[in-house]
């Protein structure tokens, strides 16, 4: 069989990858669990109608079907199958679907992959793993939610940078004051608005301010003011003076601007006091999805922004809702993957090893092989992870191919009455062991990741 071409977009770690892919999970499911989000997880598949919810992935829903369709198979999306592209629009489906069984407000946590036919690039995948955080509520959710949700994911990324993530900048923003300085400026198609506005990093300023006559039918006066707007940043509440400032020299009035400015100040006042540094107020972050209604987030690695956002998210209000009852939410998204893809590909971290054994328990013939399992399984009953060696070669072999993999410990089996020993092969020290009460340094007994 000829070696099998990869698949672009379909990323596949090595041993070495996987562990740090594994710790990284590791590290965000206690984070989140210590905020007491419960975890879920949701099929893998959705109808491909409620994917089409956000129209602009329409052309990324991979759609599942038959090879050979039953006769008489719907041809329209009724009743058509896609693979989900996101973890929100599954949660929202599970939220309605299992209202009467859940305690409101309802704090969830969802690590799964996604499928998205999108052109593979540097951090962009058409599979890949999602890391949520959603708090959703039945009718009202109070707003100190959207100052929590971010500050947990500060935690959550900032524990990873004792192996060696660099520095995080959340990026927030709220839609209402983007909504409500638009309005105020004479612009009712803030939708359109707010997707230009999304497209500043990609296509500059100019661009932007041309995409805001042609498609949101702004004048190019109105268009300055909106790039104003989107140019204003900052770590503390001066930011609501500066927005208040050119709200005053547009003659910019609005009732959404006036509450969502309330809201992002609060953010940003507690976020400067629990997370300094970390969240960053940028009015240039717009979110081009039309569900968001409120807060507004984007994350990005300090030195790497090239990259783009690796945790997203924002408020949502009506996402959700059975007709008689709305549930909003409001949640966060790590790309995963990506996040992982940048830490192996910029070799910023390690692992120490690339299997989990910590001790290869040598044979010293085939017939004692009994001897050396005997001594795995006393060895394991106390939490070590160990293997026993392929076959009785000669011990320097045994030794050379522990070595290969990583395995810092080697088992020797006493003969005729000998006492064990156990050689750690990097320092080539060899003691007197006893597999009852024996244990290697806390710091060999699993693989760890480290700085690179």
């Amino acid at each position: 069989m000829a070696r099998p071409t990869p698949l672009s977009g379909f990323p596949e770690w090595l041993p070495e990858g996987r562990i740090v892919e594994q710790h990284v999970l590791d590290v965000l499911r206690r984070t989140f669990e210590l905020h007491g989000f419960a975890g879920i997880e949701t099929r893998a598949v959705e109808p491909l109608d409620q994917l089409l919810r956000k129209g602009e992935t329409s052309k990324e829903v991979y759609v599942l079907r038959r090879l050979q369709e039953e006769p008489g198979a719907p041809e329209d999306r009724a009743g058509q199958l896609g693979l989900h592209f996101d973890l929100t629009v599954p949660f929202a489906r599970y939220v309605l679907e299992n209202a009467g069984h859940l305690v409101f407000p309802f704090r969830r946590y969802q690590i799964q992959k996604v499928w998205r036919g999108e052109r593979p690039q540097d951090g962009r995948f058409r599979e890949f793993v999602q890391a949520d955080i959603d708090v959703v509520a039945s009718g009202e959710l109070p707003y100190h939610y959207e100052v929590e949700l971010p500050l947990v994911m500060a935690e959550a990324l900032g524990a990873l940078r004792e192996v060696g993530l660099p520095p995080v900048r959340i990026l927030v923003n709220n839609r209402k004051v983007a909504e409500g300085f638009y309005r105020g400026l004479g612009l009712d198609d803030v939708e359109a608005v707010l997707r230009s506005i999304d497209k500043l990093d990609k296509i500059g300023p100019d661009a932007v301010a041309d995409l805001l006559v042609a498609e949101a039918g702004a004048t190019a006066e109105q268009a300055r003011a909106c790039l104003d707007l989107a140019a204003v940043s900052g770590q503390d509440e001066s930011v609501v003076d500066r927005v208040r400032e050119l709200a005053a020299e547009r003659g910019v009035e609005h009732e959404l601007l006036d509450t969502g400015l309330a809201e992002l100040g609060a953010l940003v006042r507690e976020a400067a006091r629990r997370a300094p540094g970390v969240v960053v107020a940028d009015l240039r972050i717009a979110r081009g999805l039309d569900y968001y209604t409120g807060s507004v987030y984007e994350t990005v690695l300090v030195g790497h922004e090239q990259l783009g956002s690796i945790c997203s998210g924002g408020r949502y209000d009506t996402l959700a809702s059975d007709g008689g009852t709305t549930y909003p939410g409001v949640g966060l998204s790590i790309g995963v993957s990506r996040l992982v893809s940048r830490l192996l590909g910029a070799s910023l971290v390690r692992a120490s090893r690339s299997v989990p054994t910590a001790v290869l328990v040598a044979v010293s013939q085939e017939e004692d092989r009994g001897r050396s399992d005997d001594v795995a399984t006393a060895l394991r009953a106390r939490g070590i992870p160990v293997e026993v060696a392929p076959s009785a070669a000669k011990f320097g072999k045994q030794i050379r191919h522990a070595d290969r993999r990583g395995i810092p410990y080697v088992w020797f089996v006493g003969q005729d009455g000998a006492s064990d020993e156990v050689k750690d092969i990097r320092s080539g020290d060899q003691v007197q062991a006893d597999a009852a009460t024996w244990q290697p340094p806390a710091e060999d007994v699993w693989p760890r990741v480290l700085p690179a």
